[in-house]
């Protein structure tokens, strides 16, 4: 439904409890747990990140009673139309060394001893 190609969900409690890692095998023990073994429902909130897309969403998780036959959830809310790879930075933004001080590197070509 989130169109997320390698996501992280987390709950967004700060205890930072991982219900879904995009590592492989992180989290395979999760697949047949319900939400409520979590601590999870009516008002929680979840974050999901996905760094290859640089994608992230906070999902507020709402009980219903209501939903139609046969469909287990529903989505609600203003969703991106169209979700790609991230775009690189230009390179006046670009931070080397953690230091933004317009600092280049050397081009110096002269034999070092």
């Amino acid at each position: 439904k989130f169109a997320m190609v390698a996501p992280d969900v987390q709950i967004d409690d700060g205890k930072g409890t991982i219900l879904i890692s995009s590592e492989e095998g992180e989290t395979e023990a999760n697949n047949h747990r319900k939400l409520s073994d979590f601590g999870i429902r009516n008002g929680t909130r979840l974050q999901a990140d996905d760094f290859l897309q640089d994608y992230t969403l906070l999902i507020n998780v709402l009980h219903s009673e209501d939903l139609e036959k046969d469909v287990e959830f529903e989505v609600v809310g203003d969703a991106p139309e169209r979700i790609g790879p991230k775009p690189s930075e230009p390179a006046s933004k670009n931070i080397s060394n953690g230091s933004d001080d317009g600092a280049q590197p050397s081009t110096s070509t002269g034999n070092q001893q």
